[in-house]
């Protein structure tokens, strides 16, 4: 049977010989009662990478991100983040369920918003408005095509939100990516947010896991949050030790996929039936097609073995993995040079 490239997500991705070989020789501990030695190394590893105090392993970026925003506001916030942010479109209303709080959408810029527009949507301090408290980024944007952040319009969101009180958490989830492909250092995002999620299970290859940095204090609180959740793992040493080989073994290699996809999105602009192919600037392709036959063009990719996703009615998104390699590639673009 001929072998299907996997395009939907970078979620897709299998462990390497090599990490299940560092999964099976992890040693392990309950996590609850603070005893797993895998675990324990995985947070001081990525905590130290981002000069941050401290960090929580957690079952997903959902999980990661919700209680960020847990911790950061009370019944009754407001939150601030781009209208297309993973925490409101794909957290299952998470903010309204757990936190209490509304939320604020701006519209920015394939999912990048700046300081003017922050400090625009920031309330009064009147009783009859909700307070704000969060502002929340997402680098790389997954509804943005993977767009990146440029650094300086981070800082000077940054200093609205001093100048403001107010907690600035950033849903990193491809924050890798980002790091890649913009040719900057952890420590630079450790140095701004007072939160930060990333995920394992992505771009970075393991099969479960997302991380969230903070202050000791804050970490502490999150942990009591994380329980609540019931996201309390025992002997999950094992996953660490994916989380760990990856941070070690898969974050350089990125480059790799946003090769892959600058390649693959080349060969689909050309196509006449293509209306709009957002800019590729990591491992992402979002492109808008003439007609709303986004359905059809995944089946006929699928005819092909090959799978991609239709994220509304005329835009189909493909996400390159450590999965992907150099002849799937290839193989992707003679097809869609094809059609």
């Amino acid at each position: 049977m001929e072998t299907k490239i996997d395009f939907r997500s970078d979620t897709v991705t299998k462990p390497s010989p090599g990490m299940l070989e560092a999964m099976m020789q992890a040693p392990v501990g309950d996590d609850v009662f603070g005893e797993d030695p895998s675990i324990n190394a995985l947070e001081s590893l990525a905590a130290s990478l981002f000069r941050m105090e401290a960090a929580l392993f957690c079952p997903s970026g959902t999980m990661t991100n919700q209680i960020a925003i847990k911790c950061h506001t009370q019944p009754g916030d407001e939150v601030i983040c781009d209208e297309s942010a993973h925490i409101y479109q794909y957290e299952g209303g998470g903010i309204a369920f757990n936190s209490g709080a509304s939320v604020k959408l701006l519209y920015g810029d394939r999912g990048r918003i700046n300081s003017e527009m922050v400090n625009a949507a920031i309330n009064a301090d009147d009783v009859h408005k909700a307070r704000t408290s969060l502002v929340c980024l997402e680098n790389t944007s997954n509804r943005g095509g993977g767009s990146c952040y440029d650094f300086e319009a981070i800082r000077k969101i940054k200093e609205v939100c001093a100048s403001h009180q107010l907690a600035l958490h950033l849903d990193g989830a491809r924050l890798f990516n980002a790091l890649v492909a913009k040719r900057e250092k952890p420590d630079q995002y450790g140095a701004l947010f007072d939160s930060i999620s990333i995920c394992l299970s992505k771009s970075l290859g393991c099969p479960v896991g997302s991380l969230l940095l903070g202050k000791s204090d804050f970490i502490k609180k999150a942990r009591r949050i994380r329980k609540v959740f019931g996201g309390g793992m025992r002997q999950a040493g094992f996953l660490a030790a994916a989380g760990i080989y990856a941070l070690h073994n898969n974050v350089y290699r990125l480059k790799e996929d946003h090769t892959h996809a600058r390649l693959i999105g080349e060969a689909i602009v050309k196509k006449d039936f293509v209306k709009e192919l957002l800019p590729v600037e990591t491992n992402i392709i979002i492109f808008e097609l003439e007609d709303n036959a986004a359905p059809q063009l995944v089946e006929k990719l699928k005819d092909h073995q090959v799978l991609a996703y239709a994220i509304a009615p005329n835009r189909v998104r493909l996400v390159v993995h450590l999965d992907i390699t150099p002849s799937m590639a290839e193989k992707t673009i003679e097809i869609i040079n094809k059609l």
